[in-house]
């Protein structure tokens, strides 16, 4: 029988990024990443009885899959929040902190949140199911050069002008409400081979733009500085090139664009090293298993 955490989400890099995490039995981590709760289960189960965890997901579907431990508490939040809802639980600072971005599989396989053109929907995508602002907000008031700029940016949506024309055009027809109908409208632009490919990249980059995925990326690496204590670790897994880069300007450089800020004598005030060399990638086997493991990036870094 499948778990109840494993339908909903199956964790990618599970023992790969719990053992960068290298969690010791007393410790206090973060996993700001909630969802079906598979790398919360194997954190707390190297944890011992005076360790702790706190999880973060403002996603309300994923509160079902909160295990029954007096070790563990769940934050129904942005993780941009973390440092003060750390220091409100009186967790802060802690031995390290664990990060699986993007979506996960529960959020794509249910057709009534809009993350997938698989199925025809209501145009939502929005993570937190609070939140006003929608994918169909979005491309129905954005003007053409705004939604060019955003699907460029978080799409890297070959010919992203053409497409914002064709939704400019094809919402003054009539509102565009639903995943089936922004599909309908754009697959035209494609070829047959590299139809999926376009869908993939507008889609991701409504996804991104409803959520603020990057601005809470950068709260969350910027606080994460104060949040991990020396010593400790920061593990972040990511999908796609934005996010990576990011990360592995942060852990390299200590700032988001890369730019290594060094004191009057030359040393770096970067507050992360880089632990465990390149980014480790899903192995063969996982990627078959697991096909939304296959663009993976996990990197690591130890707080100096």
């Amino acid at each position: 029988m499948r778990t109840p955490q494993a339908t909903y989400h199956e964790p990618v890099l599970l023992k790969e990024s719990i053992d960068a995490l290298a969690v010791r039995p007393d410790g206090v981590y973060a996993d700001v990443t909630f969802g079906g709760g598979g790398h919360s289960r194997a954190i707390l189960d190297r944890l011992g009885p005076r360790g702790a965890l706190v999880a973060f997901d403002r996603d309300a579907d994923a509160r079902a899959n909160a295990p029954d431990d007096k070790r563990f508490s769940l934050v129904a939040s942005n993780f941009r929040w973390i440092a003060n809802h750390l220091r409100f639980l009186g967790k802060f600072p802690v031995d390290g902190l664990l990060a699986d971005l993007g979506v996960s599989s529960h959020q794509f396989d249910t057709a009534d949140r809009g993350f997938s053109f698989r199925f025809d929907a209501p145009l939502d995508m929005r993570m937190n199911q609070r939140a006003k602002r929608t994918a169909a907000d979005l491309v129905n008031t954005l003007d053409e050069q705004a939604l060019t700029a955003l699907l460029r940016k978080y799409g890297e949506v070959d010919q992203a002008h053409r497409v914002a024309r064709t939704i400019t055009a094809g919402r003054a027809r009539a509102p565009i409400t639903s995943t089936g109908q922004l599909a309908a409208l754009l697959r035209p632009l494609a070829r047959p081979a590299e139809e999926h490919s376009l869908l993939a990249q507008v889609f991701q980059a409504l996804r991104i733009a409803v959520n603020d995925e990057m601005g809470a990326l950068e709260q969350l690496l910027l606080a994460s500085a104060a949040v991990v204590k020396p010593g400790g670790r920061l593990v972040v897994i990511s999908y796609h090139s934005l996010e990576d880069r990011m990360v592995k300007n942060w852990m390299r450089a200590g700032s988001l664009d890369g730019t290594e800020e060094k004191d009057l004598y030359g040393n770096s005030l970067r507050p992360f090293k880089p632990a465990g060399g390149k980014a480790v990638q899903p192995t063969v086997e996982e990627k078959q298993r697991n096909p939304r493991a296959r663009s993976a990036r996990m990197r690591t870094a130890e707080r100096q």
